[in-house]
């Protein structure tokens, strides 16, 4: 699959003439619960010659080449992707720390990986993934079953919400150091089984979840609503290291 990904990434770059600067695996399997029958989902940044950018109309800025059952992939140009880091763009910031490496151009990562702190909002990260866990959960009001992979999108997104307020940064991409920072020795364990089977199960499989189980989880998702009353206020910062960043990769 990796020699798939590889000439996908490749014919990117071709087909478009683009130079991608990053790609790496998102979705379940960097997260670390992916199923046997789970997709690659790629994701890439990608550059312009510096030509592309002096136009008077901008021009499309994602890229979404035809992918197949296994092979999910897409990209976000450059300038896009900076303008989203500033932002707090959590999706953009969990590529970045993705465990999963396809391509990486001369230190590109490190170089963004560096300013997450400087520009991470603890109010809007909380936000995204409180809304994450909430919609993996939809419009349950009950115990009833619910597919292994939205409660582990749920489960991963409430950790996520747990890490950024004891620490206010960014919640690491992996499932596993989420759970063993911040969950306690009784979710530890029975989430150590639903692991061990939605790796051998698939995508559609279905667990239910004990009545107690439910009402505490949603309680604390509706308390991290109003975590924007007590949460530090982010910092403002300039514009000026995500310019040159831009200046350097599109010459």
């Amino acid at each position: 699959m990796k020699q798939e990904i590889f000439a996908a990434l490749d014919s990117v770059q071709q087909q478009y003439s683009v130079r991608i600067l990053l790609a790496v695996e998102s979705g379940s399997r960097a997260w670390g619960f992916a199923s046997r029958d789970s997709d690659y989902d790629v994701r890439f940044v990608y550059a312009h010659p510096a030509d592309w950018y002096l136009r008077v109309f901008e021009q499309r800025d994602v890229i979404e080449p035809q992918g197949d059952a296994l092979l999910d992939p897409s990209g976000w140009e450059l300038r896009k992707a900076l303008r989203l880091f500033s932002k707090c763009n959590l999706a953009l910031n969990e590529w970045l720390n993705s465990p999963i490496v396809y391509r990486e151009i001369g230190g590109f990562r490190n170089q963004l990986q560096s300013l997450i702190p400087a520009f991470f909002n603890p109010i809007a990260a909380v936000h995204h993934y409180a809304s994450m866990a909430s919609a993996a959960f939809g419009a349950r009001e009950s115990d009833s079953a619910i597919t292994t992979k939205k409660l582990f999108y749920a489960l991963r997104a409430l950790f996520a919400c747990r890490w950024i307020e004891r620490t206010i940064s960014q919640p690491p991409t992996e499932f596993e150091r989420l759970l063993v920072s911040v969950a306690d020795e009784n979710e530890r364990s029975w989430i150590a089984d639903l692991l061990e089977q939605k790796a051998k199960g698939r995508e559609g499989d279905r667990t239910n979840l004990i009545r107690q189980r439910f009402d505490a989880i949603k309680s604390e998702l509706t308390g991290f609503e109003t975590y924007g009353t007590r949460a530090p206020r982010p910092t403002k910062t300039g514009h000026e290291s995500l310019d040159a960043i831009l200046r350097q990769w599109t010459q």
